[in-house]
């Protein structure tokens, strides 16, 4: 399996493009902005582009979905319980002072146990609300791509609509820290780490 990052956006958002070189076909989690760079990297890679995979509805992470979807026909994947996210991505870019996202739609709503197959890889959904109510995290072999859940050194924050953090702090543990020590985690900013890692030093979960 062949991970690319794109860091998009002025939030620096973490937006990955995950594909089965057996047979190219690829997954996006979070074209949270600059479709343009996204749609370059896809096409000079001649990419099967299938799936964009949502953790969250937060703006920043939906950014180039339309603009993507257009150009690749790929399927958008959410949990339904951030639809309202969606629909009021605009007043959240406004309040931080930049453009509205363009709109779209969800082609299909997924929830926890949920398994989708991109080329010869199979990813599993974990539901792990708290950052927002429909926070998801896709679990592909030993890595796990967490959105806004986990961070390194850090979780998402939860101070915004929807947001619980007692919830956050509790999907971490049962849903995340059981996995695997190895395995890596991909966060929606900042660098990737390790459940071995958070399990130790994670300030915000001791």
């Amino acid at each position: 399996m062949n991970i690319e990052s794109i860091i998009v956006g002025p939030i620096q958002v973490n937006c990955f493009i995950i594909t089965c070189p057996v047979s190219n076909q690829s997954a996006i989690v979070d074209p949270g902005d600059d479709a343009e760079n996204i749609l370059k990297t896809i096409r000079s890679k001649s990419l099967d582009l299938k799936y964009i995979l949502l953790t969250h509805g937060h703006f920043d992470h939906i950014g180039a979905v339309s603009e993507v979807k257009s150009a690749t026909g790929a399927e958008i994947f959410m949990h339904k319980a951030d639809t309202f996210l969606v629909q009021g991505a605009a007043l959240q870019a406004q309040a931080f002072g930049l453009p509205a996202p363009d709109t779209f739609v969800i082609d299909s709503f997924i929830d926890d146990g949920d398994n989708i197959s991109v080329g010869e890889f199979n990813a599993s959904v974990l539901t792990t609300p708290g950052h927002s109510p429909g926070g998801v995290c896709f679990k592909f072999e030993n890595d796990i791509f967490a959105g806004d859940t986990l961070f390194y050194g850090g979780i998402g924050r939860t101070d915004l609509p929807g947001g619980d953090y007692r919830q956050l702090i509790a999907s971490i543990k049962n849903k995340l820290f059981v996995l695997p020590d190895s395995m890596r985690v991909f966060c929606g900013h900042g660098p990737s780490t390790t459940i071995r890692r958070e399990k130790k030093y994670n300030p915000f979960i001791q």
